[in-house]
């Protein structure tokens, strides 16, 4: 059985368990999100959490910020859950979310490596197109002169009417 539930500061130990399941490490991660008023939801497989993604509706980037587009952050889902619609459910609770809240636009950011290859064609698949604004480092536009380092912070963000 599958669930999407949100999460509060109780489930931070679970967060960062999942985090370190993904091989990712930043200390004080989800206290910040809990601070900032994001909101988490886990995904539970068979009662056991497969995967987690923020939803921000105060993004950093600009045009969000702007134009009042929540932006889902951080999708994970664990390798060994991967590729069977746990990243759609989240996405789509999220949208949801968004959606009863009266907005019209969410967003989202993807990276540009070979890693995101799946996360790239995920969301183009579920509706979501670039922002028209190129590519983004760390939520700000990028300056063609510039070279950048191709990390996490590199990505394209993306929008899709609700």
């Amino acid at each position: 059985m599958t669930d999407i539930r949100p999460a509060d500061t109780n489930d931070i130990s679970v967060l960062y368990d999942l985090y370190h399941a993904l091989n990712k490490s930043d200390d004080g991660y989800f206290e910040h999100a809990f601070e900032r008023g994001h909101m988490v939801y886990i995904v539970e497989v068979e009662n056991r959490p497969a995967g987690f993604c923020l939803l921000n509706f105060e993004p950093r980037y600009n045009l969000f910020r702007r134009m009042d587009i929540p932006e889902i952050q951080d999708l994970n889902i664990l390798s060994a859950h991967r590729r069977k619609g746990y990243g759609t459910a989240l996405i789509k609770w999220c949208e949801g979310v968004a959606r009863a809240k009266g907005k019209s636009m969410i967003g989202i950011s993807v990276g540009l490596t070979k890693d995101y290859g799946p996360a790239q064609i995920l969301y183009t698949k579920l509706g979501y197109i670039p922002d028209g604004n190129g590519v983004t480092y760390d939520r700000d536009g990028v300056n063609p002169h510039q070279p950048y380092p191709m990390d996490d912070h590199l990505s394209l963000m993306m929008v899709k009417p609700l």
